[in-house]
């Protein structure tokens, strides 16, 4: 990379911290980023030859805004990458004073502020990018937690301190991949705080929010009380990402283990936590499967009761009518002659009893079939209440070999990390030896000048004895 600042003849002190100064803060609109492999390449605008070509090109030249919009996904894919992977080297537990986390939120910042329209108050213009970040509590109602967070916070007071609370909270709560595709989705809501032209309304800020999901697997304990977030200054810091020529890939076949033991670990624990929702969802059907079955079980047997009564009234009327048959016969025989009006009174109260005997007996049948219905159902929520104690027992089963592996899969990350331990007290160990053997080695350097210097003193005095 070419130098920023000219150099003189004879540096200075104030020259090189400028120097120095200027390497360290570089500002996206005179550069171009480009990403190649893992590493950041800047090229100076002013080096970059824009006469055109002899030969005719079809590619029109780009727009600066459109440049800032590519160096800004490119900053953030770099600074996402190198979270990840740093976070996978300590364990994926974070804190705030971690310097890729700050250079991340510094990098999200720069995305968010690009072509924020200026709103005139009483004090002036004033860019914030707090009135987007709010949105997605209207159109995500899991927002409003997040939200209501940083107004209770006591230390904020700007516009730009809530946004980077917001920040703060929506990568602990690991959602903010899904609030960023929000409100990237709602182009007409966020066309009141930015140009057609910036980075959320284009095609980058998509990009990013679909790069923002593999935050997801890193944890991160921010404490935002003590912190001031309306002062600080967000520069981002293109030293972290610059390729270094000595700098060379160092991740060992030690590392690569370990985070795929961490993989795996939280691939078993999300699997667990889905058996154990659906074993639950399983219990709770069984539990509605068994009250239904006692239900339809009380009703069963309050239908048998039904029906023994009904064949016991159906018993008693038909011994009434052959009681009045036989005394019908008996009176007709004994006398002939007996009264026409007591006989049509016994033939009308025969009709009645054998029309109820009819009624008893259809009703009796619909009772039967009832009866045969509900035995029919019992026998096939029985078999219900079987396939799902068949399946409960197989996911407990499975769930408990998931447990299992998870142990041993703790006990390997555990292995390993003690592995590495050990590995670096050898090499700290190898460290101090050396440093050891430099001193020794300096000592008999200075040594041998002293004998060397005694000699020659011998070598004089001798000389000069003999010269006696």
């Amino acid at each position: 990379m070419s130098d920023l600042t000219p150099q003189s003849d004879a540096p200075t002190p104030t020259t090189d911290k400028i120097t120095q100064a200027a390497r360290e803060t570089i500002y996206l609109c005179n550069f171009r980023v480009s990403v190649d492999g893992e590493w950041l390449c800047l090229r100076e605008l002013n080096d970059i030859s824009l006469t055109p070509d002899p030969e005719p090109t079809h590619e029109d030249p780009k727009d600066p805004i459109a440049i800032e919009r590519l160096n800004l996904m490119n900053m953030a894919k770099l600074s996402i990458k190198g979270l990840i992977e740093s976070a996978l080297n300590l364990g994926r537990t974070l804190d705030s004073d971690y310097a890729p986390l700050q250079q991340f939120f510094v990098v999200m910042e720069h995305c968010l502020k690009h072509g924020l329209k200026s709103k005139k108050t009483f004090l002036g213009q004033n860019k914030s990018f707090w009135g987007p970040l709010e949105l997605v509590e209207k159109l995500t109602p899991e927002a409003g937690e997040i939200t209501a967070s940083v107004k209770d916070l006591p230390g904020l007071k700007t516009p730009l301190g809530r946004g980077r609370a917001w920040l703060r909270l929506a990568l602990m709560q690991k959602k903010l991949s899904d609030y960023m595709k929000t409100i990237i989705n709602r182009k007409d809501l966020l066309s009141e705080f930015y140009e057609p032209n910036a980075l959320m309304m284009e095609e980058e800020g998509a990009v990013i929010a679909g790069l923002l999901v593999g935050l997801n697997v890193i944890d991160a304990n921010l404490c935002m009380k003590g912190e001031d977030l309306d002062s600080q200054v967000g520069v981002i810091d293109f030293s972290m990402y610059l390729k270094d020529g000595a700098h060379s890939s160092k991740s060992t076949e030690g590392d690569g283990q370990i985070t795929a033991i961490l993989d795996q670990k939280n691939y078993v624990e999300e699997l667990n936590r889905h058996l154990s929702a659906s074993v639950n969802n399983l219990q709770a059907k069984v539990d509605a499967l068994e009250k239904s079955n006692t239900k339809l079980t009380e009703e069963l047997a309050v239908a048998n009761n039904r029906i023994i009564t009904l064949q016991e009234e159906l018993e008693r009327v038909k011994e009434e009518s052959s009681y009045f048959v036989e005394s019908s016969r008996k009176a007709s025989r004994a006398d002939g002659t007996a009264n026409g009006q007591v006989l049509g009174e016994a033939r009308k109260q025969l009709k009645e009893e054998t029309q109820l005997r009819l009624d008893v007996e259809k009703e009796l049948e619909v009772q039967i079939g009832m009866k045969q219905e509900m035995e029919l159902s019992m026998k096939m929520l029985e078999k219900d209440i079987c396939e799902k104690h068949d399946a409960l027992v197989e996911l407990r089963q499975q769930l408990d070999e998931m447990r299992t592996l998870n142990h041993e899969l703790s006990i390997k990350s555990q292995s390993s990390e003690a592995g590495g331990k050990q590995k670096s007290d050898i090499i700290s160990r190898m460290e101090e030896k050396t440093n050891q053997m430099g001193s020794i080695i300096k000592q008999l350097e200075s040594s041998e000048k002293d004998m060397a210097k005694q000699a020659r003193n011998l070598n004089t005095t001798a000389g000069k004895l003999i010269f006696q």
